[in-house]
């Protein structure tokens, strides 16, 4: 079985405060978009290993064990001892680290493919479950409509934004931003210091007005460390987009344009650039 993991974008990211737990109370909105992997899983016929995983496309680094789409394996594999040994192939279109959340789309779309392939019978709800063990993202991934996200990401409500007719310009200049490293930044400034916002409000007004009433709390600490991001963002609304901003704690960069927009960019030919037409 064959399924197509697809990305996110933040519109607005408020950091609220560290939790006791060591995570971040926060509150954004998930929209789903259409850049895509590839993720097959069928059942082995080696009995060496549970899991053989391969992968192709954009590099995956680290120790394959620690790789989403596995631990999601091993974490039903324990309540259900059943699972046969599966090989697991992996087409990686997404860059990693750049605030898209792939990786988390890649575990909770493995979730779904395992359920269905081997009749696991779960529900919704308790994917979700099993989606908040592998990452705080992941549960939106088994929605995977527009949501309103509170607490770490995961209390999750749909909210009705269409953005279709909109183009949208996605930029990865290649910087990495670690996010352990972005939300230490945020904890050293104050609350106060950072515009708070009734997100819930401000995205069902016009797109046009999210300009000026939707931020990213990230953009200030990582623009501040990578000013090419800020110049992005400026070169996105030099060119008339509607709404940019930089999702989660980046470094990618969009921009909503009007459908009958031209952008006109001239980016190096080795970044990340993609457009779509929602």
């Amino acid at each position: 079985m064959v399924v197509f993991p697809n990305c996110k974008i933040n519109i607005g990211l408020n950091i609220l405060g560290k939790r006791p737990d060591g995570y971040h109370n926060l509150e954004t909105v998930f929209i789903p978009i259409p850049l895509k992997e590839t993720l097959e899983i069928i059942r082995s016929t080696k009995n060496t290993t549970d899991v053989i995983f391969s992968h192709s496309g954009i590099a995956v680094d680290g120790n394959i064990n620690d790789n989403l789409c596995v631990k999601a394996y091993h974490l039903l594999k324990k309540d259900f001892p059943q699972l046969p040994s599966i090989q697991m192939h992996l087409h990686k279109a997404i860059p990693m680290g750049a605030g898209l959340g792939g990786g988390s789309a890649d575990g909770a779309f493995a979730l779904q493919l395992l359920n269905d392939k081997f009749k696991l019978n779960l529900s919704a709800n308790q994917l979700i479950d099993y989606a908040l063990q592998l990452g705080s993202d992941c549960p939106f991934f088994i929605i995977n409509h527009p949501c309103f996200a509170a607490g770490r990401g995961e209390q999750l409500e749909p909210v009705s934004i269409s953005l279709a007719g909109y183009q949208l310009m996605l930029i990865n200049p290649g910087i990495h931003v670690n996010t352990g490293w972005a939300f230490a930044q945020l904890s050293n400034q104050p609350v106060a210091n950072r515009q708070l916002k009734n997100l819930k409000q401000h995205i069902q007004e016009p797109l046009q007005n999210w300009r000026n009433t939707i931020v990213n709390d990230f953009e200030g600490v990582v623009f501040k460390a990578h000013p090419q991001l800020q110049q992005i963002k400026d070169e996105l609304y030099h060119n008339q987009a509607v709404y940019a901003a930089m999702s989660g704690s980046g470094s990618t960069m969009f921009g909503l344009f009007e459908k009958s927009a031209i952008p006109n960019f001239q980016f190096p030919s080795p970044w990340f650039v993609k457009h779509f037409l929602l």
